[in-house]
């Protein structure tokens, strides 16, 4: 047995747990939970034999969003030991908060791209962000796009249901290299949001306008944007997303321009629309490759984990039918209500995902439930 020891000074009642090159770095992994000796004092055997010879390793307070931090709050290097050592000693300065603490360093720059873009597919105006890496403007890189409806519940306060908070979620993402990434955030049209969001059900919005707000993003707003910001332009490195409704209209755009977007991040989609899942598919002669994070709450209604596991179903089909190739990801909280408050805390598991690929690592954040603000 090794003994793996820790001190800290900051105590609350968060359990601390050590994950490493061992457990795949599961930074909640109920096997490797440390017990307190005393006050401050943490301590944990692991059996020989499930150790490699060269051990890397961190403490976490169960996520790499409740991670160690050193005393100045910075991100800490893997600690390494090796197995014949059979005992390590080791003090933890200080330790991650839900997020925080959040760095205004590296918060993202926030543009309006119009205060009033026109969509000629509907003939109406509509205010447009971007958010930019904190870096753009002394960079000469270009950078990868992901396209988020309702921009209103996105970043700013003072929405009458809260926030995504993902300026202060980007800025996170920053700090751990994770955050080479443009976020153009369209606001909804209010009382027109329903029937933008619907791409052809005139039970749920009568006079539904779907088609024509894809069309809007795919074939106006992103040449635009390609032309006016430096952005890598190709299939993949573009995606969309939302939430609800939102998440809804951004299946259909994926699926209807798969030549466009590669990437969905689809989180707590408004299935019951289309319960058949009777969603339009484009014939290629080869597959697009698509990648799809999906997220649910087990408490935003008795039917939307079914919905999504169902979802997973028809993409598991459609991939036999040779229409897709898909990757899709899906996490369910069993904790999720279907508000932006549970939409904060997956944003960044799913941009590590979509964007950056790596596999679980220390580098990885992982959402918990709650946030906190400056």
């Amino acid at each position: 047995m090794m003994r793996f020891e820790l001190y800290t000074e900051e105590n609350d009642d968060r359990t601390v747990y050590i994950t490493g090159n061992f457990n795949n770095w599961n930074p909640k992994d109920y096997n490797y939970q440390l017990k307190a000796s005393s006050s401050g004092t943490y301590f944990i055997d692991i059996d020989d034999g499930i150790l490699p010879d060269h051990i890397e390793y961190k403490f976490t307070k169960g996520g790499w969003e409740n991670v160690e931090l050193d005393k100045y709050g910075n991100i800490t290097p893997n600690r390494k030991i090796e197995k014949s050592a059979g005992k390590i000693s080791d003090i933890v300065e200080k330790w991650r908060l839900n997020w925080g603490p959040f760095k205004k360093e590296f918060f993202p720059i926030a543009e309006i791209i119009s205060e009033e873009f026109y969509i000629p597919q509907l003939d109406r105006y509509r205010k447009v962000w971007a958010l930019l890496p904190y870096d753009y403007y002394v960079s000469d890189k270009s950078y990868p796009v992901l396209y988020l409806q309702d921009a209103q519940n996105l970043f700013n306060e003072g929405s009458g249901y809260g926030n995504w908070e993902i300026d202060k979620k980007l800025s996170i993402l920053a700090e751990y290299g994770r955050g080479d990434l443009i976020i153009i955030a369209i606001e909804h049209g209010s009382e027109e949001r329903i029937k933008e969001y619907i791409f052809d059900n005139d039970h749920v919005a009568n006079g539904s306008e779907g088609k024509k707000y894809i069309r809007f993003i795919t074939d106006t707003l992103k040449p635009f944007v390609d032309e006016n910001y430096r952005t890598k332009k190709d299939r993949d490195n573009t995606g969309i997303g939302g939430s609800s409704l939102g998440a809804l209209i951004s299946i259909y755009s994926g699926f209807l321009y798969p030549e466009v977007y590669s990437k969905l991040l689809i989180f707590s989609p408004s299935l019951w629309v289309e319960p058949n899942n009777n969603f339009p598919m484009m014939n290629f002669r080869v597959p697009y490759k698509m990648k799809i994070y999906l997220y649910g709450g087990e408490k935003e209604g008795a039917k939307m984990v079914k919905r999504i596991h169902l979802f997973e179903e028809y993409l598991r089909r459609w991939e036999k039918k040779n229409l897709f190739d898909f990757e899709f990801r899906t996490n369910i909280n069993p904790e999720g209500e279907h508000s932006e408050f549970y939409w904060s805390q997956e944003f960044p598991r799913a941009i590590e995902w979509l964007y950056y690929d790596n596999s679980e690592n220390p580098v990885e954040v992982k959402p918990q439930q709650k946030s906190i603000k400056n």
